[in-house]
């Protein structure tokens, strides 16, 4: 079967790819690692002997980067619907964050304490519509939202890619609702022509 024209477009970015290739170099799982190695870098978000929940976590590359800086003292928390292998220093819950029952085994790992942050990296898997695409994107955003309500500890961090599109204002007013100050970050391993971004939301208020 022929390649489509967009997908040859993603194979040649992919194949030509600075960070694809720096994340093969460097061990990483995915090239998304490099997203949160900036972000990190200028938001110093991620310390040692923290406790991280790592949503949408497959294939690994964000769990890797967290796990390396939490250290032996701290805890990353991974959750995604596809299989994702061990890496050290990460409890890993495979399932479908959307059911009731899947986010119970998972806040379980948690022991009732709150985590000091959460970053997540959903995406829905794409259908092609992009009104739909858009729709089931901020669903998982707010999910995300609502588990960050629950579990993150007041004075927490929260970083979660969005996409640009219906939705966004309500969303960042939510943020803006639980955090004491919402900034948006466009790391340089991002695509241009993606339309996504990451909010970082600081300082849960209590």
């Amino acid at each position: 079967m022929a390649r489509s024209k967009s997908s040859n477009t993603w194979l040649s970015e992919h194949v030509n790819d600075h960070y694809v290739h720096m994340a093969q170099k460097d061990g990483y799982r995915a090239r998304a690692a490099y997203k949160l190695l900036e972000i990190n870098e200028k938001d110093k978000l991620l310390k040692p002997g923290i406790w991280v929940a790592d949503l949408g976590a497959a294939p690994g590359s964000w769990s890797q980067v967290a796990s390396r800086l939490v250290g032996e003292q701290g805890r990353v928390f991974a959750l995604d619907l596809l299989e994702m292998p061990f890496i050290p220093g990460v409890d890993f819950i495979q399932g479908d964050f959307r059911e009731d029952a899947v986010l119970a085994q998972y806040t379980a790992l948690l022991e009732g304490r709150e985590v000091d942050l959460v970053i997540c990296d959903m995406a829905p898997n794409i259908t092609g519509n992009a009104v739909t695409d858009q729709a089931r994107s901020m669903h998982l955003c707010e999910l995300a939202l609502a588990f960050v309500q629950d579990h993150l500890k007041p004075g927490g961090h929260f970083l979660v890619k969005v996409f640009q599109g219906y939705g966004f204002n309500e969303y960042m007013a939510a943020m803006r609702d639980t955090f004491t100050q919402v900034l948006s970050r466009k790391p340089k391993a991002s695509r241009d022509r993606s339309s996504e971004i990451y909010l970082l939301g600081k300082q849960k208020k209590g």
